[in-house]
C-alpha cells in the first residue's frame, strides 16, 4: 500500500505540473523512485489508469465520505432550522475536504475536462459525478419530505448546491493564484466562516428580511 500510495502521489504531482497530456510515465517513475515496469505492474493501464484511480480514490470517494458523514440517514430534518444546521455541516465538510485534498481537487477541476483519456473514461467521470449528485439529492429529498425545505426537485437542487460550492472554491483559487490582484481574496478567514456565508446565500437567500 505504501508503494502504491507513493506512485499515486508522484503521478498527482506530475499531472498537476504538466497536465494529463504533458505527463509522462518516465517522469512519474522517476519521481516515485520506482522502475517504470514496476509502476505498470500496479497500474497496467499506465497514466490513464493512474489518472482515473486518483479521481476515484482522492476525489469521488472523499466526496461520498463527506456526504455520508455529515448527512447520514438519521439526520434531523424536523424543522427548517435543523435542516439549515445539517447542510451547514455538509458545506463545512466539503470545504474541509478541499483543504485536505487541495492538490488533487484543483488538478481535476482544471484538467479533468480537457484531458484526452477516451470516451469510455469520460463516461466513467460522468457516472461518478452523477453518483455524487444522487447522494446529495437523497438527504435533500428527506428534508423536503419532512417539510423543512420547499418542495423543489431534489436533483436540480443538488446540482445548484454543488455548483455554487465549486464556484466559491474556484474563486478562492483564482484569488490565490493571481498576482495581479484582479481577483479579490475572500473576506472569510476560516472554513467555518465560508460555510456560514454559503449557507446564508443558498438556504436563507439574498433578500433582506423585515
Amino acid at each position: 500500500m505504501e508503494r502504491r500510495r507513493a506512485m499515486l502521489d508522484a503521478a498527482l504531482g506530475v499531472f498537476a505540473e504538466h497536465g494529463y497530456d504533458g505527463a509522462s510515465m518516465d517522469e512519474i517513475a522517476e519521481r516515485a523512485e520506482f522502475g517504470k515496469g514496476t509502476i505498470y505492474n500496479y497500474f497496467p493501464g499506465g497514466k490513464d489508469e493512474l489518472f482515473l484511480t486518483l479521481f476515484e480514490e482522492r476525489v469521488s470517494a472523499g466526496l461520498h465520505r463527506v456526504i455520508s458523514d455529515t448527512l447520514p440517514d438519521d439526520t434531523d430534518f424536523s424543522t427548517p432550522e435543523a435542516a439549515r444546521r445539517a447542510f451547514h455541516g455538509f458545506i463545512r465538510g466539503l470545504l474541509g475536504h478541499f483543504i485536505e485534498s487541495r492538490d488533487a481537487l484543483l488538478m481535476f477541476m482544471k484538467e479533468g475536462h480537457r484531458s484526452h483519456i477516451g470516451l469510455e473514461h469520460q463516461a466513467t467521470f460522468a457516472q461518478h459525478f452523477a453518483g455524487i449528485i444522487g447522494a446529495v439529492a437523497e438527504p435533500i429529498e428527506r428534508a423536503v419530505a419532512s417539510g423543512a425545505l420547499r418542495p423543489l426537485p431534489a436533483h436540480p437542487v443538488a446540482h445548484v448546491l454543488m455548483g455554487n460550492i465549486r464556484g466559491y472554491i474556484m474563486a478562492e483559487v483564482d484569488a490565490d493564484c493571481d498576482p495581479s490582484g484582479h481577483f479579490e481574496p475572500s473576506p472569510f478567514g476560516t472554513a467555518d466562516e465560508a460555510a456560514e456565508f454559503l449557507t446564508t446565500v443558498l438556504f436563507d437567500g439574498l433578500l433582506a428580511r423585515s
